[in-house]
């Protein structure tokens, strides 16, 4: 009888015969996105190609013996999701890279809970970015995307995720010097606890901090103090109004990113980082736009304000945002199509779905004149309005790229 081989030496073999070059097309979305199609541009996803099989002999050296009860330890990734831990467990690896807690029962951080987790990072010479579809979504999807071990990817040997993922546990309780040991942390994921406040004293190397669908209510001055390097929160899903930002919170920040979506806002909050690309503040009560709400974001190219309640729009308000490329006010309560869009040359979509709009007029999209827009409409959702839409003249639409662009639909009352 032939002698049989092991079965996971020659797929290991295969796997690195196999393997492309990794590429980083965008940043993980921790979280489904609306269910709409949305712009991909070049800004957003922070691509960077590299190739190869890394070289296994810069790599620092393992501690494989070393892995929690429980747990799947492979390569610098512990996982230790799905167990029912009330603590963080003992025994981590000091080489650790990536931590998976989520989906447990742990209800505090102590003092050295993460102690000698120093590697605890994410090394990259470009500038991150947050995925723009980010909303909201279970732990599981996450992990996927964070552990993405598939045979075809360069991160199935050199995990390229790292980051500590504490989603979807019961913790209410931080030590102020928890996350000290953490030094070179850029990814902290602590969605869907128990928390009533910003965590203090987080790593001042974090790019990225998804803090959404907690018990938020204040976010105080200076608790994002000394984090340069910053670039996304999402920190939706927490009972925020407008009051519960304190003069100055967001100061020293330079984000690209922030979603406070699903919160109790009745206005768009003031003193939001000035840098800021994207801004989604989707599912709150904001009622209105005033001419000076949005004169300090004139680098936002994606806003998005649906499922609101907006009745008016001040002429003028969008003047102050030339780079806008995706506009969301879908289903709030407009009576006609915002003034200033064909003002907006990089305007690519605009999302006017399920409000009240009765007429839509020849220039309310595009301007007068050829050569004016520099980018046609590839979208425009205006179903579930009560516009007669066989009254709309053709010419209305004169800049989008296709006709099937455009999406009406019937109105139901």
């Amino acid at each position: 009888m032939p002698t049989m081989w092991p079965l996971w030496p020659l797929a290991a073999l295969l796997a690195l015969s196999q393997a492309l070059p990794f590429e980083q097309k965008a940043f993980w979305d921790f979280t489904l996105d609306d269910g709409l199609p949305i712009l991909n541009d070049e800004e957003a996803s922070g691509a960077e190609t590299t190739s190869g099989i890394p070289d296994l002999d810069s790599l620092p050296p393992t501690y494989s013996a070393m892995c929690p009860f429980g747990c799947h330890c492979h390569l610098r990734v512990v996982q230790c999701s799905d167990l029912g831990l009330k603590a963080v467990p003992k025994e981590i690896s000091p080489d650790t890279t990536l931590l998976d807690l989520q989906n447990n029962d742990i209800s505090e951080l102590r003092k050295d809970d993460f102690k000698g987790l120093q590697h605890l990072y994410k090394h990259s010479k470009e500038r991150l970015h947050c995925n723009q579809g980010a909303s909201r979504e279970t732990g599981a999807r996450a992990a996927a995307a964070l552990l993405d071990l598939s045979a075809g990817s360069r991160s199935a040997l050199c995990p390229q995720a790292k980051a500590l993922v504490l989603v979807n546990n019961k913790i209410s309780k931080i030590h102020e010097k928890a996350f000290s040991p953490l030094r070179k942390l850029q990814k902290l994921y602590i969605s869907k606890n128990h928390l009533v406040e910003i965590p203090p004293n987080l790593p001042s190397s974090l790019v990225e901090l998804r803090i959404h669908d907690n018990r938020i209510r204040k976010v105080p001055k200076g608790v994002f103090s000394g984090l340069r390097n910053m670039n996304c929160i999402e920190m939706g899903g927490n009972p925020l109004e407008n009051s519960g930002f304190e003069p100055g919170a967001f100061d020293g920040l330079k984000l690209n990113y922030l979603r406070i979506s699903e919160a109790k806002l009745t206005g768009i909050p003031k003193d939001l980082p000035e840098t800021l690309n994207e801004l989604h503040l989707d599912h709150n009560k904001i009622q209105a736009i005033e001419l000076e709400d949005l004169l300090r974001y004139s680098k936002l190219y994606r806003l998005g304000l649906g499922h609101n309640q907006i009745r008016m729009i001040e002429n003028g308000s969008l003047s102050f945002l030339p780079t806008l490329r995706e506009l969301h006010l879908d289903n709030n309560k407009l009576s006609r199509v915002p003034t200033g869009l064909p003002d907006l040359k990089l305007l690519q979509v605009v999302y006017l779905h399920t409000n009240n709009i009765t007429k839509v007029g020849v220039n309310d999209f595009c301007p007068v004149g050829f050569g004016v827009k520099r980018a046609y409409y590839n979208g425009i959702s205006l179903f579930n309005n009560p516009v007669p839409y066989w009254e709309v003249q053709p010419a209305t639409f004169r800049c989008v790229t296709d006709r099937l662009a455009i999406q009406f639909g019937n109105y139901k009352k």
